[in-house]
Protein backbone atom coordinates (compact mmCIF):
# COMPACT_ATOMS: atom_id res chain seq x y z
CA UNK A 1 0.00 0.00 0.00
CA UNK A 2 0.89 3.66 -1.11
CA UNK A 3 -0.37 6.03 0.88
CA UNK A 4 1.18 10.32 0.78
CA UNK A 5 -0.09 13.76 1.46
CA UNK A 6 -0.13 16.54 -1.28
CA UNK A 7 -0.21 19.88 0.99
CA UNK A 8 -2.38 22.98 -0.84
CA UNK A 9 -5.99 23.38 -1.78
CA UNK A 10 -6.67 20.72 -3.97
CA UNK A 11 -6.33 21.57 -8.07
CA UNK A 12 -8.13 19.92 -11.41
CA UNK A 13 -7.03 19.12 -14.35
CA UNK A 14 -7.74 21.71 -16.79
CA UNK A 15 -8.09 21.42 -20.69
CA UNK A 16 -5.64 21.36 -22.89
CA UNK A 17 -5.53 24.56 -24.70
CA UNK A 18 -5.18 25.18 -28.63
CA UNK A 19 -3.39 28.39 -30.02
CA UNK A 20 -4.61 30.28 -32.96
CA UNK A 21 -2.27 28.36 -34.85
CA UNK A 22 -3.77 25.01 -33.77
CA UNK A 23 -0.59 23.95 -31.42
CA UNK A 24 -1.77 22.75 -28.37
CA UNK A 25 -0.73 22.78 -25.03
CA UNK A 26 -0.71 22.33 -21.72
CA UNK A 27 -2.18 24.87 -19.29
CA UNK A 28 0.93 26.16 -16.81
CA UNK A 29 -1.36 25.70 -13.48
CA UNK A 30 -1.42 21.78 -14.82
CA UNK A 31 2.30 21.24 -15.17
CA UNK A 32 3.17 23.06 -12.05
CA UNK A 33 0.65 21.07 -9.77
CA UNK A 34 1.66 17.64 -11.60
CA UNK A 35 5.06 18.36 -10.60
CA UNK A 36 4.07 19.00 -7.24
CA UNK A 37 1.93 15.80 -7.05
CA UNK A 38 5.12 14.16 -8.01
CA UNK A 39 7.63 15.80 -5.51
CA UNK A 40 5.57 15.00 -2.57
CA UNK A 41 4.89 10.96 -4.10
CA UNK A 42 8.71 10.77 -4.59
CA UNK A 43 9.68 12.17 -1.41
CA UNK A 44 7.81 9.47 0.51
CA UNK A 45 8.43 6.44 -1.97
CA UNK A 46 11.16 7.04 -3.94
CA UNK A 47 10.85 4.54 -6.82
CA UNK A 48 7.82 2.00 -4.89
CA UNK A 49 5.63 0.76 -7.82
CA UNK A 50 2.23 -0.88 -8.04
CA UNK A 51 1.65 -3.66 -10.49
CA UNK A 52 -1.33 -5.07 -11.10
CA UNK A 53 -4.71 -4.01 -10.64
CA UNK A 54 -4.92 -0.96 -8.17
CA UNK A 55 -7.44 0.61 -5.97
CA UNK A 56 -6.94 4.25 -5.60
CA UNK A 57 -8.29 6.75 -2.76
CA UNK A 58 -7.87 10.35 -3.20
CA UNK A 59 -9.36 12.51 -0.17
CA UNK A 60 -9.37 16.34 -1.08
CA UNK A 61 -9.44 18.98 1.80
CA UNK A 62 -10.48 22.32 1.36
CA UNK A 63 -9.97 25.38 3.43
CA UNK A 64 -13.23 26.56 5.27
CA UNK A 65 -13.84 30.08 3.96
CA UNK A 66 -13.39 32.80 6.30
CA UNK A 67 -16.69 34.64 6.62
CA UNK A 68 -18.03 30.71 8.03
CA UNK A 69 -19.88 30.91 10.87
CA UNK A 70 -18.40 29.20 14.10
CA UNK A 71 -21.80 26.72 13.93
CA UNK A 72 -21.03 26.29 10.43
CA UNK A 73 -17.16 25.42 10.99
CA UNK A 74 -17.71 23.12 13.32
CA UNK A 75 -20.18 21.03 11.68
CA UNK A 76 -17.71 21.38 8.62
CA UNK A 77 -14.67 20.36 10.77
CA UNK A 78 -16.86 17.31 11.91
CA UNK A 79 -17.66 16.20 7.86
CA UNK A 80 -20.90 17.08 8.44
CA UNK A 81 -21.11 19.39 6.03
CA UNK A 82 -18.90 19.00 3.39
CA UNK A 83 -17.93 20.71 -0.25
CA UNK A 84 -20.16 20.94 -3.12
CA UNK A 85 -17.90 23.52 -4.93
CA UNK A 86 -15.79 23.18 -7.78
CA UNK A 87 -13.11 21.49 -8.44
CA UNK A 88 -14.96 18.59 -9.30
CA UNK A 89 -14.20 15.22 -7.94
CA UNK A 90 -13.13 13.47 -11.53
CA UNK A 91 -10.98 16.60 -12.51
CA UNK A 92 -9.04 16.12 -9.07
CA UNK A 93 -8.45 12.32 -10.00
CA UNK A 94 -7.48 12.75 -12.90
CA UNK A 95 -4.78 15.17 -12.13
CA UNK A 96 -3.11 13.20 -9.08
CA UNK A 97 -3.37 9.84 -11.07
CA UNK A 98 -2.58 11.32 -14.42
CA UNK A 99 0.70 12.54 -12.20
CA UNK A 100 2.15 9.54 -11.06
CA UNK A 101 1.67 7.73 -14.44
CA UNK A 102 5.21 5.62 -14.79
CA UNK A 103 5.76 6.78 -11.36
CA UNK A 104 3.87 5.34 -8.92
CA UNK A 105 2.37 2.91 -11.57
CA UNK A 106 2.81 2.09 -15.24
CA UNK A 107 -0.70 3.50 -16.62
CA UNK A 108 -3.50 5.02 -14.79
CA UNK A 109 -5.68 2.03 -16.88
CA UNK A 110 -4.58 -0.03 -13.96
CA UNK A 111 -6.93 1.67 -11.53
CA UNK A 112 -10.15 -0.65 -11.00
CA UNK A 113 -11.34 0.94 -8.31
CA UNK A 114 -11.29 4.49 -7.65
CA UNK A 115 -13.08 6.29 -4.74
CA UNK A 116 -12.59 10.37 -4.47
CA UNK A 117 -13.79 12.35 -1.60
CA UNK A 118 -14.33 16.06 -0.31
CA UNK A 119 -14.00 17.68 2.57
CA UNK A 120 -13.52 20.76 4.77
CA UNK A 121 -10.22 21.34 6.84
CA UNK A 122 -8.42 23.99 8.48
CA UNK A 123 -5.27 22.61 6.66
CA UNK A 124 -5.90 22.14 2.61
CA UNK A 125 -3.99 18.96 1.56
CA UNK A 126 -5.29 15.99 -0.97
CA UNK A 127 -4.15 12.43 0.47
CA UNK A 128 -3.89 10.03 -2.07
CA UNK A 129 -3.84 5.86 -1.13
CA UNK A 130 -3.05 3.21 -3.45
CA UNK A 131 -3.21 -0.47 -2.77
CA UNK A 132 -3.10 -3.77 -5.05
CA UNK A 133 -6.49 -5.53 -5.52
CA UNK A 134 -6.30 -9.37 -4.99
CA UNK A 135 -6.64 -10.65 -8.39
CA UNK A 136 -8.78 -14.18 -8.51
Amino acid sequence: MISFTIPGEPKSKLRHRTTKTGFTYNPQQNVEYENWVKQCYYIEHKQKMLTGQIKATVEAYFTIPKSTSKKKRKLMIEEKIRPTKKPDTDNIAKIVLDSLNTLAFDDDKQIVDLRVLKFYSEEPRVEVTLEPVQEG
